[in-house]
């Protein structure tokens, strides 16, 4: 006997991506069990006034993760009536690095099992960005977005305003989406820069200037500049923003340098090494974002971060809780001998 089940387009996700939905809650409701033959492509189609590829598209799903079973000249049949709840989010980051995977890592291990998770990058590209959006509205439970766009911004804001806001959790950095009610972790870079350093005044007080490489290759906030200008005048700190640290580049002795991009961060020790400075006596460092690494690179190198993991870890339990809330993520200078 051929079971029916029912459907109610609604929503304003994708009819087949309602198919599947509708399916697995008979299931669930167990309306539907093992062994049930269910609507033919066509029949499913007349039925509901479907293109045949809709109802298709959404079998395929199905058969692919085993929930139905096609049998030649007979129709489709449940195969697993075991069917978990799960949820499907879109996380999508600016580009991909050592701290995103922190993020991303931290993230998916505290969403627990029942939850696809599909990662995209956009690369600060709106073109790109837009084109993911569009083509994913309503496909998923929750949106987990970073939103770094260092040209067209506002574009890129009018593209955020086409999700449902109580959907949406901005991640890194949030952005004023005007009266929508949306979720962000963030970090704030100008005024974070500005306290972090407030912790490292008497440190700094040994050395003649404080100079920031601000790489060009690799796009970062500018609101970091902004914070460190602020800083150093607070401060009556001599300073001067350089863009990149070539190899060759030459190294100012008594000065303390604040580090955004790995690569320079290399190549200023480098040259150290070249010039024969000491670190933490000739000069001083202080490198952005914490790892592992840093806490034993020459005998320790201090650092001013946000918790990366923390980030991953808060943004899965706002979902996991029901909860929307604009939380600011922890930012702090550690201390080690580079400075």
């Amino acid at each position: 006997m051929e079971i029916q089940f029912d459907i109610e387009f609604k929503e304003s996700a994708p009819k087949y991506i309602q198919i599947i939905k509708s399916l697995l809650l008979a299931i669930s409701k167990g309306k539907l069990k093992r062994g049930d033959k269910i609507p033919s492509i066509n029949q499913l189609s007349e039925e509901y006034l479907l293109s045949r590829d809709t109802v298709e598209k959404a079998y395929k799903h199905l058969i692919k993760d085993g929930v139905l079973v096609s049998a030649r000249g007979k129709g489709y049949f449940i195969n697993r009536v075991d069917i978990e709840n799960t949820s499907r989010i879109l996380l999508v980051f600016n580009k991909i690095s050592n701290y995103k995977k922190q993020i991303y890592n931290a993230f998916v291990e505290n969403m627990g099992r029942n939850v696809l998770v599909d990662l995209h990058i956009h690369h600060s590209n709106i073109n790109i960005f837009r084109n993911l959006i569009q083509n994913s509205l309503g496909e998923y439970d929750y949106y987990v977005i970073m939103p770094h766009f260092y040209e067209k911004a506002d574009e890129a804001l009018e593209v955020l305003k086409l999700l449902p806001p109580e959907k949406l959790i901005l991640l890194d950095k949030d952005m004023d989406l005007q009266s929508k009610k949306h979720s962000a972790v963030f970090q704030n870079f100008e005024k974070d820069i500005v306290c972090a350093l407030n912790e490292a005044v008497d440190l700094l007080n040994v050395y003649q200037k404080i100079i920031l490489i601000f790489p060009t290759m690799i796009p970062y906030p500018k609101e970091i500049i902004k914070g460190f200008r602020i800083f150093c005048i607070q401060h009556h700190f001599e300073h001067e923003i350089i863009y990149d640290f070539h190899e060759n580049s030459q190294v100012i002795k008594n000065a303390a340098y604040v580090v955004i991009e790995e690569n320079d961060l290399v190549n200023l020790i480098k040259e150290c090494r070249q010039q024969q400075l000491v670190i933490g006596k000739d000069i001083g460092i202080i490198s952005y974002n914490e790892t592992p690494l840093k806490e034993i690179l020459l005998d320790g190198i201090t650092t001013i971060s946000t918790d990366h993991e923390l980030m991953g870890k808060t943004a899965a339990q706002l979902i996991n809780e029901g909860k929307q809330a604009l939380i600011k993520n922890p930012f702090t200078l550690i201390r080690r001998k580079s400075l």
